[in-house]
């Protein structure tokens, strides 16, 4: 693993944090989560400084114990499970330059750090990704029920939607760091499904567009307390596996 080098960012690097935070907030301000913004405000985030993950680590120790883990990039699926399960979630150092404000191929600290680490300070949230990783550790060399349980983190953590006050908001983090999904998932276009982990797993999700569907949580807790559903689905699939190459 590394550690952010806070000294090597330019100051293009904290124009570029400004221009992308304002400009999200900006859509945000009535379409996220209050979860999202209580956890902004509880770390300290804002438009005029990158994040120090020191800083930030030793709030989250002291509301949830979990920290930021600096990583190069996109990292194994054994690696990145292995963290959420130390209650340590990686999050690239690197920022996009500002010729790239509208896309990135790669997941770059903006994602990574303004999209997820605001509702670490989220106690079912955080136990949430600690039952995942947990899950997925105990079937990590089996990559047919390691891409299963893909689809239930990318349609919770990374695409998620959750009803407060009847209305739809968002907090998964790869619409909290997209303006575009951001517009899209609160249009009338997509197709919005109730929380349901059969139906998670029989979906297939996009990396390199917007999504068509989204699925909408009634609470963080109802996300933590679907862990034994997500397990008994998981060791079903595993023992089927099983016997179809034992045949």
């Amino acid at each position: 693993m590394i550690q952010q080098q806070y000294d090597t960012y330019t100051p293009e690097h904290f124009e570029v944090w400004k221009i992308l935070f304002e400009r999200q907030m900006k859509n945000l301000e009535t379409t996220v989560t209050i979860k999202y913004i209580d956890g902004l405000q509880k770390i300290n985030f804002h438009a005029d400084r990158i994040p120090d993950f020191k800083e930030t680590n030793a709030l989250l120790e002291k509301l949830t114990g979990w920290h930021i883990q600096a990583v190069p990039g996109i990292i194994p699926d054994k690696d990145f499970f292995v963290l959420l399960s130390q209650k340590k979630f990686p999050a690239t150092c690197w920022l996009r330059q500002m010729s790239q404000l509208n896309y990135i191929e790669e997941p770059d600290m903006f994602h990574d750090v303004f999209g997820h680490i605001p509702l670490l300070t989220d106690l079912h949230y955080c136990e949430f990704l600690s039952g995942l990783s947990k899950i997925a550790l105990a079937h990590i060399d089996n990559a047919q029920i390691i891409e299963l349980m893909s689809r239930i983190y990318w349609f919770t953590i990374e695409f998620g939607l959750k009803f407060e006050n009847n209305q739809r908001k968002i907090y998964g983090a790869g619409i909290i760091s997209s303006s575009g999904e951001t517009e899209y998932s609160m249009s009338h276009a997509p197709v919005f499904l109730p929380y349901d982990v059969a139906e998670i797993f029989a979906s297939h999700f996009f990396k390199d567009r917007i999504q068509n569907k989204y699925f909408v949580i009634e609470s963080f807790e109802q996300l933590y307390n679907s862990l034994p559903a997500i397990e008994e689905y998981i060791e079903r699939a595993a023992e089927n596996l099983l016997n179809i190459s034992a045949n």
